[in-house]
């Protein structure tokens, strides 16, 4: 089953779109569930990601104008519990105790947040961490240091029983690249 997590987008506010050639890598009838981790605060966009998939997740990002959308979920794959969140709860932002913590309250073996904007993707005591960055690259306020820029990216999780498969999308100078980090329950 192919999972995309994606979110911070920020369309108008702090970017025009999604880099084309990732809307061309979207197709619709490839992806069987979408896990968007906020700042979706355009309707083009919230239409474009139900096009590719029509079971579409969303958690609320600080700048998401919907008041019923909640802060956090959890979804089951395989035998893989996944939570996803935006991150703007998660106090200090990143942090990785405080996202350990996050992750054992929601009792997941997958953890996945947004709100650095930044990709991160890592293993914590057996639990697998993931951020899947801004897709857009829309700046943020903070986190960066000097002369640093938002990379556009997304990750596409293939998930199979209690293995994990993450594929990261980044836009890195005008060309798309992909790289591959694999995680197993228990392994």
């Amino acid at each position: 089953m192919l999972v995309l997590a994606i979110g911070d987008l920020h369309i108008p506010d702090r970017a025009m779109e999604l880099p084309p050639k990732f809307r061309k890598l979207l197709a619709p009838g490839k992806i069987s569930q979408i896990l968007c981790l906020g700042n979706l605060t355009d309707r083009e966009t919230y239409d474009f990601l139900r096009s590719i998939s029509p079971d579409l997740q969303i958690v609320k990002g600080e700048f998401d104008l919907s008041l019923s959308l909640p802060l956090s979920k959890v979804v089951t794959h395989g035998s893989l519990r996944i939570g996803f969140t935006h991150g703007h709860t998660i106090v200090p932002p990143g942090d990785s105790d405080a996202l350990l913590i996050a992750a054992r309250q929601m009792d997941v073996d997958v953890f996945i947040w947004g709100g650095t904007h930044r990709f991160e993707a890592y293993e914590l005591e057996g639990k697998f961490f993931i951020n899947p960055g801004s897709a857009t690259g829309a700046l943020s306020s903070g986190w960066w240091a000097e002369g640093e820029k938002p990379v556009p990216s997304f990750v596409l999780m293939d998930v199979q029983g209690a293995v994990l498969v993450l594929y990261v999308y980044q836009y890195i100078d005008g060309e798309v690249k992909v790289e591959k980090v694999s995680y197993r329950k228990g392994g």
